[in-house]
């Protein structure tokens, strides 16, 4: 039994040199899970055999993270009233910083013309002083670098109905679901309409993508985005691309309320903008009327800013309606559809005003 045994000299014995005995061996050391460690082939003479990546548990998710963040970084892009640190090696004169121009330019010195900055990214705008210093006689193989040391411009503003409205840094092109995903999301009131108002820099950024020359006459609109169709269709021409200077609102769907002798009162998000709400509609959201209610003196208060009070009252007759006799009337973002318990016959005027600061207050229901 010598397999485990070791001489007075301290060496292996020749059991544990068998290839049984050198695979325990390396499996000890593979368990160890030392990151970096090189095996060495033990016998001389052996090249050394290529060892297939361990693996060792990284949770795919943990993986799929890394890899989107690594697609998702995009070069930064200058703003205006950047401070920009540009270094011409070995010509001390043109090396210092630089302040970006209201209107986009940096201005070298011997240079007779302003250089175009806003829009680019640090390596073309080293490119662009590179062969600016060439053309002009001055550096005959400049040797450029550009680095953004100060910037008020590289954020995009997000509002509207978001869970965290206010203004992110962004240091390139990002993409609309990104710049929602930074607010963490859409608000329970969010409807299905975004609008993208572009800033300096998507307009210089744009008329580059179509070789514009003159980028201050090129248009740039504010973009339309539906929300509904973005989550459901994963067509990346629909996540549009969002620069710095940015601002991105997402629309509040409207709300329509329903107090007073129902079985339950509050406000009803509508899901969709061009979703038609009707009076019958928004009694089935509220459970129906009480056994109290009176029917025939509901009222819609609706805003007019020509109306006395600036808001009018649209008497409904709930029994017809219900009946069918009468026409489902439409309501409105914003209007308060109450109905009176019989226990406040005397007092309608009263209720109706109570009704108004109510909404202030109710519970949202979502659907």
């Amino acid at each position: 039994m010598t397999s485990h045994l070791k001489d007075q000299s301290g060496r292996t014995t020749r059991d544990q040199l068998s290839p049984k005995g050198l695979r325990q061996r390396l499996q000890r050391v593979l368990l160890c899970g030392l990151a970096g460690l090189t095996v060495i082939p033990l016998l001389a003479g052996q090249e050394p055999a290529s060892v297939p990546a361990v693996d060792m548990g990284m949770p795919q998710a943990t993986l799929a993270v890394s890899e989107v963040s690594q697609r998702q970084a995009q070069p930064l892009l200058i703003a205006s009233d950047d401070l920009l640190d540009i270094n011409v090696f070995d010509v001390p004169q043109f090396s210092r910083q630089y302040r970006v121009t209201p209107n986009g330019f940096i201005a070298l010195p011997l240079l007779q013309d302003p250089i175009e900055a806003v829009g680019h990214t640090p390596v073309q705008l080293s490119q662009a002083i590179a062969e600016r210093l060439r053309a002009a006689g001055l550096v005959n193989n400049p040797q450029v670098t550009v680095e953004v040391k100060e910037s008020r411009m590289h954020s995009v503003a997000v509002g509207g109905a978001v869970k965290k409205p206010q203004i992110y840094p962004i240091f390139g092109r990002t993409t609309l679901l990104d710049v929602l995903a930074q607010a963490e999301g859409l608000s329970e009131d969010a409807g299905t309409t975004a609008t993208i108002s572009r800033g300096e820099v998507a307009r210089r950024a744009m008329a580059q993508q179509q070789g514009d020359q003159s980028p201050a006459a090129t248009p740039v609109p504010t973009v339309t985005v539906d929300l509904k169709r973005l989550m459901e269709t994963p067509e990346a021409s629909l996540n549009y691309e969002v620069f710095p200077g940015d601002r991105v609102t997402v629309q509040r769907a409207g709300i329509i309320y329903v107090v007073g002798a129902v079985n339950r009162a509050g406000g009803f998000p509508l899901t969709d903008n061009v979703e038609e709400m009707t009076v019958l509609k928004a009694l089935a959201l509220a459970q129906d009327l009480k056994s109290t209610a009176v029917r025939d003196k509901a009222v819609i208060l609706r805003k007019n800013p020509q109306a006395p009070e600036g808001r009018e009252e649209i008497p409904v007759d709930l029994k017809r309606v219900l009946a069918g006799r009468a026409p489902d009337i439409a309501m409105l973002p914003n209007d308060i559809l109450f109905v009176p318990d019989s226990m406040g016959k005397k007092a309608l005027r009263r209720a109706a005003e109570a009704a108004i600061q109510l909404t202030t207050g109710v519970i949202i229901w979502r659907r």
